[in-house]
């Protein structure tokens, strides 16, 4: 094996919502590593949008996955042991604020909506770690997608700051907890991406415009970009990296 190659790897990719999706991003670079995958959907109006680029992926399980459902993840873990008898990889790239609450202020946002986000963009990635711990040997990886904005305000980001600020301390207690296992827990924080989920994000375009500008390498960072970052966090070349936030967004964090 290569340090950075992972064939016969198994990864389940949960977030695929279409083809711009940063998690197709990262299962189509898993699989060019020479993973084998696992993909879910949403619901049933996702899957007509996701189940072409699991067939196009060679995905050797294709379920749905609602992650407030415990019958769901019940049957997506049972397929795994089932077809595979582990996992070595988990990728969470899941997130979600009620749009009332996203869109207002932070302080204005009503204790359900912040549950509710809370509950699906931090606690379901502890919920899926905690399902595939048991089944994942030494040298196993799990990741989650976190944002610059967890650890600077950014303009109308608003209620996701403080979930994606919750989600990168949860990756660090993750990391001490799995470490005995030889387990890695890691974040990626892609740049300003025009995903189908950041559609939801108030003048997102001008977020983007604004980004570019500022990024040292006068660009956005692409899925490909964090698909190959996840592949990295994933081989065994990074065997000596866990509980760390990778920033992949062209350099913007680093500027002022």
């Amino acid at each position: 094996m290569t340090p950075f190659g992972l064939p016969g790897k198994r990864a389940l990719v949960v977030g695929i919502a279409n083809g711009q999706s940063i998690a197709y991003g990262v299962a189509r670079a898993l699989k060019a590593a020479g993973a084998d995958l696992a993909v879910t959907w949403l619901n049933a109006k996702a899957e007509p949008h996701v189940r072409p680029l699991a067939a196009e992926l060679g995905a050797a399980i294709a379920l749905p996955l609602d992650v407030a459902s415990p019958t769901e993840e019940d049957a997506l873990f049972a397929a795994i042991a089932e077809r595979w008898g582990g996992l070595d990889i988990l990728v969470h790239s899941v997130a979600f604020a009620p749009g009332g609450d996203l869109h207002g202020r932070l302080v204005d946002s009503s204790p359900e909506g912040f549950a509710t986000a809370v509950d699906v963009s931090v606690h379901s990635f502890l919920r899926l770690a905690r399902r595939a711990e048991p089944m994942m040997p030494p040298g196993s990886a799990c990741l989650t997608m976190s944002f610059y904005g967890a650890r600077r305000v950014v303009a109308h980001y608003n209620l996701m700051g403080p979930v994606k600020a919750a989600l990168e301390a949860s990756v660090r207690a993750l990391a001490v907890e799995f470490g005995p296992r030889d387990v890695t827990v890691n974040a990626i924080s892609p740049g300003t991406i025009a995903t189908r989920a950041a559609g939801g994000i108030d003048r997102f375009d001008e977020m983007m415009t604004a980004a570019a500008a500022r990024a040292p390498l006068g660009r956005l960072a692409t899925i490909d970009d964090v698909g190959a970052a996840a592949v990295f966090l994933c081989s065994p070349g990074a065997r000596a990296i866990t509980g760390t936030t990778l920033h992949v967004d062209a350099g913007f964090h680093v500027t002022a």
